[in-house]
């Protein structure tokens, strides 16, 4: 779908920002490039769309190089998610979204079942929001509607550099949520720029990680927590690896529900998504946290259930 062949950057003050990458990424796949401040991360996601002018080797969309394609049906096709939100402030939210949709000439009722269509899907009413104006959204409303933007003439390709990294934790992991949604159901090809590995491994099919300019490591999740290939790796991964927390599983530590409890019954709720060290870190300030999958509470994980998990393992020497 993607590929880069012997792709750099160099920029006229002899600075090498990427250094000769070769990779391919899978149509639907959802792919996570990281790295260090400085490793050419956001360089290589912004040459992907002609933002940023490659200086040497080839990279290819659909087996096509992207120099061939028109530049304008380039970017219709490629939506991209900053991590400044950039909406139009004068505009209204259901506006920001028909942008696109309007510039390659969707007509009115498309673009309307669009939006409605979008914003139902990330949980922001039609109704309510659609004509409400950026400034009376939160920030996490607003990198919704940032995101859905970026879906809304149904590109192939989403771009995607550190969009939730200025927010505030609790609105990131709705997001990252929001994400792992819209990954399952739209099945988009993905490119995704993070500085944070727990990020990384909750939402990507495979990560990229890069240091210098140069690609180290590609591969799921799990293969850079167990097969590291260098040092370098190992410890940018971090305590993800050889970590107790990491043989734990949310099947593992679910309580089962009592009759009447249901999701107001718990002070927090969780997806059953959420990484484990998060639910510990929660569980350090609170007794219970509830966990529901698709809007349904299916258990609940509390400290004593991660003890006795804990306690089971240091017994059988894990």
């Amino acid at each position: 779908m993607i590929k880069f062949e012997d792709v750099s950057k160099q920029y006229p003050d002899g600075t090498v920002a990427v250094d000769s990458i070769d990779f391919e990424i899978q149509q639907g796949e959802f792919f996570v490039i990281i790295g260090p401040s400085g490793c050419g991360k956001t360089t290589t996601l912004k040459m992907i769309n002609r933002l940023i002018p490659l200086t040497g080797g080839t990279i290819l969309i659909n087996d096509k190089k992207i120099s061939a394609y028109d530049i304008h049906e380039l970017r219709w096709n490629t939506g991209y998610v900053l991590q400044q939100i950039a909406l139009f402030p004068h505009m209204t939210i259901a506006e920001n979204i028909a942008i696109v949709p309007e510039l390659i000439k969707w007509d009115k009722e498309k673009i309307e079942n669009r939006i409605h269509e979008l914003m139902n899907m990330v949980g922001l009413d039609p109704e309510t929001y659609a004509s409400r104006k950026p400034s009376e959204l939160s920030g996490g409303e607003q990198q919704r509607v940032g995101v859905i933007r970026a879906l809304a003439a149904d590109p192939e390709i989403i771009l995607m550099d550190e969009p939730f990294s200025a927010l505030d934790p609790i609105s990131r992991e709705k997001l990252q949520d929001d994400m792992l949604a819209l990954k399952k159901n739209l099945k988009k090809t993905t490119v995704f720029v993070t500085h944070d590995m727990q990020e990384a491994l909750k939402l990507a099919d495979r990560i990229c990680i890069m240091k210098d300019g140069k690609v180290v490591q590609i591969g799921t999740p799990q293969e850079l927590v167990n097969n590291p290939s260098d040092e370098f790796v190992k410890e940018f991964v971090g305590d993800n690896s050889n970590n107790w927390i990491s043989d734990m599983t949310i099947e593992g530590l679910l309580r089962p529900l009592d009759e009447e409890e249901t999701l107001e019954s718990f002070q927090i709720i969780k997806s059953v998504t959420t990484p484990l060290n998060k639910l510990v870190e929660i569980l350090s300030n609170y007794e219970q946290v509830g966990i529901e999958k698709d809007g349904k509470l299916i258990g609940f994980i509390n400290r004593q259930s991660v003890m006795n998990k804990l306690a089971t393992m240091l017994q059988e020497g894990v």
